[in-house]
This record gives C-alpha cells, structure tokens and sequence, in this order.
C-alpha cells in the first residue's frame, strides 16, 4: 500500500474561522494603533515580552496547555490559525515562539509534574522564555553528532558543552539541552542521549553573539562549562532523549512559520502591482498557489498532531517544501524591482530584510538534504 506524504486535507469550520476574523481584528488594530510595524520571519527576528504578554491575557498562548497546568484545553487546530494569522500580518512573535510551539508539548509528554506545574502556566501567560539547545559546532543537521556531556554528580548532572544557532539564547529564560549521558555505540549513535531544562542564567553558562550579514543578533553560541542540573530538571527518562527529541520535530517542522516568513513581502508586492508601483507578473499567482497549498498541508498536519498520529515524515515534506518557497518568493520579488520597479519605501524595507535573511530558511530545523533522507526513509525508499 502507497504512503500519503500528507494527511488529507480537512477543511475549516465555523468555530475555527470565527477565531481566525477575532485574532485578524485585534492584529488590524495593534497595527493602526502602531503597536507594532509588520515585518518579515517574525518569529525569529521580532521580539516584544508585552506583546506576548497581552497574547497570554487574550488566551492565545498556551492554548494546547490543559487548564490545570495555567492553559486553556484548546486544539492544535484552534493553536493553527491563531499562530498563522500571528504570521501573516507579520507580529511579533519571537519572545513566545519556542515556548508556545514545542516545549509546552514536550513538558506535557515526557516532564514530571512538579515540572509541568513549575514551566506551563508561565509559558501560557506569556512570561517565560525558551529556547532549544540541539546544533553542535561541527555537526551540521547531523543531531546524534551531539558533543555536548552529561556527567553524574551529587543530586544531579553535570554539563560541558557548547550549542550553537541558539536563537533567542540571550533573550530567553531558559533552553531545552541534548546532551550525552553515555558512551555513543558506533553500532547506535541514537543511544545515551539525554535532555535537561537548563538555566540560562545558571554559573557557567557563557552566550556569545552570532551576527548575521546584516549585523543583528538573532543566533548565539551557548558555552556550557560544567553547568549543574538538579535531578527534578531531567526532562523524560535518562537515555532517551534521541526519541523525545524527534518527537519534538513534528511540532518544530510543520507549523505555518515554515511557509509564512516572507508572506508579508509576497502581500505587498501584490498591493504595489494592483496599486502600479510594480509591474503586473503572471508568476505572481504561482507564488499565491503556493501558498495556499502549503496552508493546507500544515493544517493537515495539526490535525494529525491533534488525533496523536504519527506526523514526522508529513511535516519534514512541509518543512522542505514550505521553506523553499520562502526563499523563492524573496528572490521572485528580488527580481520583479528590477523590471521596473516605483521607489517605494515600504517594500524595499521587507525585501531588504528578506534578502538577508533568506540563506537560512532551508537550514534552520534540519536542512533540505537531511530532511530530504529523512522522507526518503519514512516512504521505505531507503
């Protein structure tokens, strides 16, 4: 029997779409009131505590977080087009986005309860801040190439290390560590590994800038010199961190920040060719069809995520696909201004800014090639 790369697709309902047209009227009225000014990868490169905060007032943090734990027992899907129309109009999101997205479903499968009821209230009111310690220098997309050491002392663990391409690192509270707890087995690079809630504040953690080629600081090298984790912040089981780990990724992969980072600049452009600022181009509408495609496939995805079902592969084609046509659509616009493009303020800003930083949306959450290994393997093709 063939394998679907993609759940099918469900279509929205009334609930659904209702909460969709309050978020979008309370995001037109942030924007007319100057609350913010709309961007491109906002969930990257965009951070604002009070913004987030007032997103936790509202409910719209934590929403998959039962209410027992401070959230508000509502669905992926309800958590899928809060988040897309979050993207869309370009807010932003970055303090919340780690948070929100993974470590709140991560704490609720694999964290002891005194961690959950210490972490997911405060993620849900939009006031603690996460960030996810995986890459290793000198490893690539390669995540079993972990370096990073966990060793046993008194009461807990010990860990000497570094990560890097930690976003948000001096920014947030706290970060998820992968490290290595045993011996790696040439024959299972996957065994001993381990995770644990780090302080980024503890004694012996040193973050270091990473500037981008426009000089702004999104990435940083995380140095962990024998950094001590009590026993009560393991996350899961000890030696099981490579399956908690690629649990996370579906989570991680599959969301609409995988094909909405540049949505703003493809809006725009569309407003300059209808307004004659641009010249009119049929490949517009393929840009658009892309889209709308890819919507569809990520809400598929949530809904996998919502039945519990297995969406690993799923999400590494949206991933893939969704982030190429990201880059395709800054180099598209890219393209267009110089055909006969109107000065225009506006939309120079964002395609400056998607420019820049374009080269990281096939890279970020696992590059295209392993992504692409990583499907191949779920279709049985190797």
């Amino acid at each position: 029997m063939t394998r679907a790369l993609v759940p099918p697709v469900v279509t929205e309902g009334p609930d659904l779409t209702k909460l969709r047209l309050e978020v979008r009227a309370f995001l037109d009225d942030q924007v007319a009131d100057g609350r913010f000014v709309p961007h491109v990868d906002t969930w990257l490169t965009r951070w604002d505590r009070e913004f987030t905060r007032e997103l936790g007032r509202r409910g719209w943090l934590g929403m998959t977080i039962p209410t027992e734990y401070g959230g508000h027992g509502r669905t992926f899907l309800e958590r899928f087009v809060v988040t897309e129309e979050l993207l869309v109009v370009g807010a932003p999101v970055a303090a919340q986005w780690v948070a929100d997205r993974q470590i709140g479903p991560s704490l609720l499968r694999h964290g002891t309860e005194e961690q959950k009821r210490a972490f997911l209230p405060r993620i849900a009111s939009g006031d603690l801040v996460f960030g996810i310690g995986m890459s290793e220098p000198d490893a690539g997309s390669d995540l079993a190439g972990v370096r990073t050491r966990g060793e046993r002392v008194d009461d807990g663990w010990r860990l000497t290390g570094t990560k890097v391409w930690t976003s948000g690192a001096h920014e947030a509270d706290a970060f998820f560590v992968l490290a290595r707890t045993a011996q790696p087995d040439p024959a299972d690079r996957h065994a001993g590994l381990s995770q644990f809630i780090v302080d980024l504040r503890a004694p012996g953690v040193e973050i270091r800038p990473i500037l981008s080629m426009g000089g702004d600081h999104h990435f940083n090298e995380v140095h962990l010199d024998g950094v001590f984790v009590p026993d009560e912040r393991v996350l899961g089981q000890v030696g099981e961190g490579w399956r908690q780990v690629t649990s996370e990724l579906g989570f991680e992969r599959s969301g609409p920040e995988r094909f909405l980072s540049t949505f703003q600049l493809l809006a725009e452009a569309a407003s300059a060719m209808d307004e004659g600022r641009l010249p009119q181009d049929v490949g517009l509408g393929r840009h658009v069809a892309r889209v709308a495609a890819l919507h569809q496939m990520s809400f598929a995805v949530a809904t996998a995520l919502e039945a519990h079902a297995e969406a690993d592969v799923a999400a590494a084609v949206v991933k893939v696909l969704g982030t190429t046509s990201e880059g395709d659509i800054a180099d598209y616009v890219d393209t267009l201004t110089a055909t006969g493009w109107v000065e225009d303020e506006e939309l120079y800003r964002l395609l400056h800014a998607a420019i820049l930083q374009r080269p990281g949306f096939t890279l970020r959450g696992g590059t295209n090639e392993i992504l692409s290994g990583v499907i191949a393997r779920g279709l049985g093709l190797r």
